[in-house]
């Protein structure tokens, strides 16, 4: 049985088929750092609030980082920054081994197929994906997975474009960076990603109206909607400003690639936006507003978001796994003819 893992900044997904329903499993990517004590760390094994411990120090990992965040007012800690493994936390691999343990669990047979999210190197930064890609590759190798990095575009393309032949402009906006891929028949023509996401529109809020980043993050994500009806020197309107500034930036690169790469002027695709950034109601109509403003050298469709845009990677992840696992198994099962057909008959 394949698996698909989406690696996000903000939050670390996997995906599985069970039967006609696909599972997803999900946790926060972040943890908090407490003091220790014999009772803190019992009642938190009691309360199965996933942590581990550290010399005098305890760490709460997962969705329950954040509410210990809130209630000592301190600031979650984050293994990834800007969409990769973060260099400024010693403790990043630990905790994100930890927490891809928890959601993605034990391989069901040995080497079982498992395809992972990786970013693009962006294009408006010097970071590179090369050691976060292979720091993975390694860590999910040694959990028993056969691992295979995914283009985290062309992610959202396997997963929501399959209707269209795989062919459009597939585009995930996570928390440390946006992701941006068109393909032509499941083959990618253009991608590439941006060091701007939600981490970037919450920060900018922060800054800009004096809240902690993570009470931004909590507003963002439980009340927050793009109607523009919030007043302007409060949290929310902040955030609407900065989520515009966002999509304005993203189709501006996208306009720019397009042109150097020389895309065909005749194509004709739907977009699809996806990713946690992308959940606040109204982001579909606000992005399909200003992309149809945008100079982009071929036609728009129409835009979309799934239902469930947090899943949409891990969607697609899954189903590369799933169609990788069936070609190994053909392959193999063909082998397997070729072999019984060449062996020579036994004689009576």
């Amino acid at each position: 049985m394949a698996k698909g893992l989406d690696v996000g900044t903000m939050n670390i997904l996997s995906g599985r088929q069970e039967g006609s329903e696909t599972v997803f499993v999900q946790q926060r990517n972040s943890f908090v750092e407490i003091e220790y004590s014999d009772m803190a760390e019992q009642m938190l094994s009691r309360s199965e609030v996933l942590h581990i411990r550290k010399d005098d120090k305890v760490y709460v990992v997962g969705d329950d980082a954040l509410n210990f965040a809130n209630i000592f007012n301190k600031e979650t800690r984050r293994p990834m920054q800007h969409g990769i493994l973060s260099s400024d936390e010693s403790s990043a691999i630990p905790m994100i081994k930890l927490i891809t343990e928890q959601v993605v669990g034990e391989p069901s047979r040995p080497n079982e197929r498992l395809f992972y999210s990786s970013p693009a190197d962006p294009i408006d930064s010097p970071l590179t994906t090369l050691y976060h890609e292979k720091t993975l590759e390694s860590m999910l190798g040694d959990m028993g997975y056969d691992p295979e990095p995914i283009n985290e575009g062309m992610a959202v393309i396997y997963s929501e474009l399959a209707d269209n032949n795989f062919t459009g402009l597939g585009i995930s906006f996570g928390a440390g960076m946006t992701n941006v891929c068109l393909a032509y028949y499941a083959v990618p023509v253009m991608k590439f990603s941006i060091a701007r996401g939600g981490d970037w529109v919450d920060e900018q809020t922060a800054q800009a109206t004096g809240t902690p980043v993570d009470k931004v993050t909590s507003i963002k994500e439980d009340e927050f909607e793009l109607d523009f009806r919030t007043d302007v020197g409060g949290v929310e309107g902040a955030l609407a400003i900065y989520y515009e500034n966002l999509l304005d930036y993203v189709i501006e690169n996208i306009t720019r690639e397009v042109d150097e790469e020389d895309v065909e002027e005749g194509l004709d695709v739907p977009v699809v936006v996806t990713g946690g950034t992308s959940s606040p109601n109204g982001f579909e109509d606000l992005f399909a507003d200003h992309l149809a403003d945008a100079n982009i050298p071929f036609s728009i469709s129409g835009v979309r978001s799934p239902d469930e845009p947090m899943y949409s990677v891990a969607s697609g992840a899954l189903v590369a796994a799933r169609s990788e696992e069936g070609a190994d198994e053909d392959a193999g099962s063909a082998e397997t003819a070729e072999a019984t057909e060449a062996a020579p008959e036994s004689e009576d």
